[in-house]
């Protein structure tokens, strides 16, 4: 546990850490992927379409992968209150740092910066390639899909070009890893916000904030594995309750 004594915080800015999963973005048209409306319910095959050994193997899974991202509401979805609201708590002097499963950018799209951000789950604004690794912009890979190109290889050495995202099957860059869990142990609060926290590694970062003493609060409209290690589960949706619990921490001399 934590051994911060309370003359300690009083000399540091608290610091809250944000874990934030696919329930923030549904009010900016993304949908979620296990919740009831989910993704995954809805068309279970869709999962192979960001699963590394179908997406590698299957021409097919990738040319139905390239028109998915051709028509995917990230491309046009805009930040709503929560983001904007995770932003403004930045912006008050508190010290914040997000921890992101989505690939969407609309943290910082909100006007957090990219220092205060990090992607767990990687950014799906940008491609790489399996084999050399050579990175480029989605928007530029989408242009050659538009042009007639179903299958884009990259244009470095004719590989395989993938989202930058982390698929299933693949491991998380350890570098963010590592720093995500130097958050989690640092950190005064930690708020789990549209989550189910049930995607490991990531949903243990919860479990590893509440070790080290900080204070664990988890939004989210469905119940998760980590409820019972939390000092306040917030059902409401996080449109209206991420705001209001985020402005109380904006408040001067309060620390969650």
């Amino acid at each position: 546990m934590s051994s911060t004594t309370p003359d300690a915080l009083a000399a540091r800015r608290p610091l809250v850490a944000i874990l934030s999963g696919a329930g923030i973005s549904t009010d900016s048209g993304i949908p979620d992927y296990r919740g009831p409306n989910g993704v995954w319910r809805r068309d279970p095959q869709a999962q192979k379409l960001v699963t590394y050994a179908y997406y590698v193997g299957d021409p097919e899974i990738r040319r139905r992968a390239w028109r998915v991202r051709a028509d995917n509401p990230a491309r046009h979805a805009r930040p709503n209150v929560a983001h904007e609201a995770v932003a403004a708590l930045a912006r008050s002097g508190t010290a914040v740092r997000v921890i992101t499963q989505n690939v969407d950018g609309l943290h910082q799209a909100a006007g957090l910066p990219d220092r205060k951000v990090l992607e767990l789950h990687g950014s799906s604004r940008s491609t790489v390639c399996v084999t050399c690794h050579a990175r480029g912009t989605m928007a530029d890979a989408l242009a050659r899909v538009a042009a007639g190109d179903p299958d884009p290889a990259c244009e470095a050495c004719g590989g395989v070009l993938k989202s930058a995202t982390v698929m299933f099957g693949e491991r998380l860059d350890p570098r963010v890893l590592g720093d995500a869990m130097s958050i989690a142990k640092a950190c005064d609060v930690f708020i789990a916000v549209g989550t189910s926290l049930q995607v490991q590694p990531a949903a243990s970062l919860a479990g590893i904030a509440a070790d080290h003493g900080a204070r664990l609060v988890i939004v989210n409209a469905e119940p998760t594995p980590y409820d019972d290690r939390a000092a306040r589960v917030v059902r409401e949706p996080i449109g209206t309750s991420l705001p209001a619990l985020l402005e109380t921490l904006a408040a001067p001399g309060t620390a969650g």
